[in-house]
């Protein structure tokens, strides 16, 4: 009886510790799913794109011409998403714009079920870059504000974070700047990484991905801030609603929210209806140069010559021949006709030899 009631004791830390133990097991299965790996890396690289192109606004608005251009702006977005692509590409596709997540999703190359998954990381991370951007520019902020957070006038800063169309746009012409604008992008990705077209040469897809959201932003960013994305501004547009601009980053516009929300989605599946229908590369013959026969022959690899014997072979000498000494007499044989083994292709039909080039 002694010793059971010291066994006790002891056995009550070690199933703890076999508890706990258990438990970081899960966390480490969790962790290292698949799903769980796409939601991080979708997080992560909006983060770090948002954070890069929010701090070039950030600079531009609160330190005026000396810390930013239009072209800085554009730059830093562009790079920004070419950083994000090396992070996630190879993981999650490293989509960071649930408009391209939710098109993926449309044309069957990712399961609807991965579609929240990659939305709410690129949400998160959205928003966490905007908390940080806030918290970096702070004292700047409120220097530049005295205090006084607006949407708009001309001491507006909720801009740096989420878009508004320009004074000249109206509702619905910014609807369609929006959805045009997410239709190029989208139109663009296919062509940049259909394999059977032209794509990117490899290791060079972030670069060129990065250049083009910086094209669309120096040829047609005036009007709306081309947000093309709904990850990138409803959860930032949300934050400065909770950090003091209140609910006119709503109001403002016309109630402008929702059109870089609804929009964007609309803008990148057309984007790819177009591509698929009039480019892609399921509707380009493989063989653009080949000549279409209308009995196409197999052509079967070169086989050595043959070398056939003729029937026509002189008579065995008789003993008779050599009893009385004279010489066997070879019958002359008829002139030989050749063989088809021996032709080659392009002596039999220079059309199937020049086709069998084109295909090699």
């Amino acid at each position: 009886m002694p010793q059971q009631g010291n066994i006790q004791p002891r056995s009550q830390p070690l199933r703890r510790l076999q508890a706990s133990s258990d438990v970081v097991q899960r966390m480490q299965g969790v962790f290292q799913g698949d799903m769980m790996k796409e939601f991080l890396a979708e997080f992560i690289s909006t983060y770090i794109m948002m954070v890069f192109g929010l701090g070039s606004v950030a600079q531009k608005v609160l330190g005026g011409s000396n810390y930013g251009t239009y072209l800085s702006i554009n730059l830093a977005f562009g790079f920004g998403v070419a950083m994000g692509v090396h992070i996630a590409g190879g993981i999650s596709g490293a989509h960071m714009n649930c408009a391209i997540t939710f098109t993926s999703c449309v044309l069957g190359q990712m399961s609807w079920k991965k579609f929240p998954v990659y939305t709410v990381g690129q949400c998160f991370g959205s928003f966490l870059a905007s908390f940080t951007i806030y918290g970096l520019y702070y004292e700047a902020l409120m220097r530049y504000t005295n205090g006084n957070l607006t949407v708009t006038g001309p001491q507006a800063t909720a801009g740096i974070f989420a878009t508004y169309p320009a004074s000249h746009m109206t509702l619905w012409r910014g609807f369609i700047d929006e959805t045009y604008l997410t239709g190029l992008l989208q139109l663009c990705l296919l062509a940049i990484t259909d394999k059977k077209n032209n794509p990117a040469l490899q290791g060079t897809h972030a670069l060129v991905i990065g250049i083009l959201v910086v094209t669309i932003g120096l040829s047609l960013g005036m009007n709306t801030g081309y947000a093309i994305n709904p990850s990138r501004d409803l959860p930032p547009r949300i934050f400065t609603s909770i950090a003091g601009w209140g609910n006119e980053v709503f109001t403002a516009g016309n109630s402008w929210w929702w059109v870089p929300v609804v929009a964007p989605l609309l803008g990148a599946v057309m984007g790819a209806v177009v591509y698929l229908t009039f480019v892609g590369s399921s509707n380009i013959p493989q063989n653009r140069n080949a000549e279409v026969m209308p009995n196409p022959q197999v052509l079967q690899p070169g086989k050595p010559k043959v070398v056939v014997v003729s029937s026509l072979q002189p008579p065995a000498p008789s003993p008779a021949s050599h009893s009385n000494g004279s010489s066997p007499q070879a019958a002359p044989l008829p002139p030989a006709s050749p063989s088809p083994l021996s032709l080659s292709f392009k002596s039999i039909s220079p059309r199937i030899k020049e086709e069998e080039d084109t295909f090699m």
